[in-house]
């Protein structure tokens, strides 16, 4: 399928918090327990989605959680538009890992990020470590998006990215993102450039007979 423009995210947060679950949920519309192997430096997976009558690709990368791969998915930053950091809502501090990732974050020379705050594993109610009320000033004291989803269920899961994506469009919009520059996260796609195609073929004359 082709699509109008390609939008670069990156998942990021501590290991086992469930982003490679999250990204395979989303793709796959299915959760397979206990058969995703943790992620060791960064992969990531394409799918296309509708916004506003565009095809949109989401390219989203998926990041190792280890702490001795922080700098190397700092690399990746300069060239994403979207950051979803995630969290297990039934470890604490999971959530002070997402204090670091945020201040790496800000510290980017090209920081104007989507940011979305996702607290992972909210079918575990009864293991809940960290309050929704917690994650929401978290949020708002940052300001940055933020969802509560179950993997497992399904919950929100579409919803995260739906929500990334429409901010970063909202960003273009705005004209906060400079479309020529592939660099900033942002690719062109075959819609678009059959349409430019269209425009900029002359329009051929008609014939005028004589009377």
């Amino acid at each position: 399928m082709s699509y109008s423009q390609q939008f670069s995210i990156i998942l990021v947060g501590d290991t086992c918090v469930g982003k490679t679950s999250l990204l395979y949920r989303f793709k796959n519309s299915e959760f397979k327990q206990n058969q995703i192997q943790a992620t060791f430096g960064v992969n990531f997976e394409l799918k296309i989605i509708q916004l506003d009558d565009l095809n949109i690709q989401l390219k989203i990368w998926d990041t190792a959680g280890q702490e001795r791969c922080q700098s190397f998915t700092k690399s990746f930053f300069r060239s994403t538009l979207g950051v979803i950091m995630v969290y297990d809502i039934t470890r604490s501090s999971t959530l002070k890992t997402i204090s670091q990732w945020l201040e790496q974050i800000k510290q980017d020379d090209n920081f104007d990020f989507s940011l979305t705050l996702v607290g992972n594993k909210n079918d575990l109610e009864e293991q809940r470590e960290v309050s929704k009320a917690e994650a929401i000033t978290f949020a708002r004291n940052n300001d940055i998006d933020f969802l509560e989803v179950s993997v497992k269920t399904g919950e929100n899961v579409e919803e995260v990215f739906l929500k990334t994506a429409k901010n970063i469009l909202q960003k273009i919009d705005n004209n906060k993102i400079d479309l020529s520059k592939q660099s900033n996260g942002i690719r062109i796609g075959s819609e678009i450039n059959i349409k430019k195609q269209l425009k900029l073929q002359p329009k051929s004359k008609e014939n005028k007979g004589c009377c």
